[in-house]
């Protein structure tokens, strides 16, 4: 049962909402924009702040959804269990069949999935990323730090155990922005609200 609720909860992962309320929208193939990426950062590049908060509301959903749902069908269900299901989900959203295994970066997904499975760790690494925006407007470094520090916190907050899955969900994350880390070394990553690639 468990691993064809992984299955399950990869296929959710994988609906790529940025792309259809982009294309709904009127404003084509979010892919074609920017830096190609489905995520809420460059749907923001559309000019469209509210398709932007859509986007990463419905990508964060899609991670909570997923353990909401595995709750209810293994209810005492550990934290290491309910993270190993986001990170299908997250695995979905990153590497979609859909779309030839071409998806998004998994920030909102991956956050969806802490508030669900480690709701204080969760909380966490939000404020992380709201701080690190504030004081940087670099999406991408927010994104990053929060990932690394959330193993961290999730070892706090749930012990060791679950800190494993919540190492691997970091991992997949931070590999996500390889070339964003490129970017910011070379001092040539753009703030929240430029239109150009990041």
């Amino acid at each position: 049962m468990f691993y064809i609720f992984l299955a399950i909860a990869y296929l959710v992962g994988s609906i790529p909402f940025g792309l259809v309320i982009t294309r709904l929208a009127g404003h084509g193939d979010i892919r074609a924009i920017g830096s190609g990426n489905i995520g809420a950062t460059n749907v923001l590049r559309t000019g469209d702040k509210r398709l932007a908060l859509a986007t990463l509301a419905l990508d964060s959903v899609k991670g909570a959804s997923v353990i909401a749902a595995y709750v209810i069908v293994q209810p005492g269900a550990t934290a290491f269990a309910l993270l190993l299901v986001g990170l299908a989900a997250l695995i979905g959203h990153c590497f979609p069949v859909w779309l030839k295994f071409k998806g998004g970066k998994g920030v909102a997904t991956g956050l969806g999935v802490l508030l669900m499975a480690a709701p204080l760790a969760g909380l966490g690494v939000g404020l992380i990323w709201i701080v690190v925006v504030a004081v940087t407007r670099l999406s991408s470094l927010a994104a990053m730090s929060a990932a690394a520090l959330c193993p961290l916190l999730v070892a706090y907050f749930y012990g060791i155990d679950a800190a494993y899955g919540a190492l691997a969900i970091a991992f997949l994350v931070l590999a996500r922005h390889q070339a964003n880390i490129t970017r910011l070394l070379a001092g040539q990553e753009p703030k929240i609200g430029q239109k150009q690639e990041s």
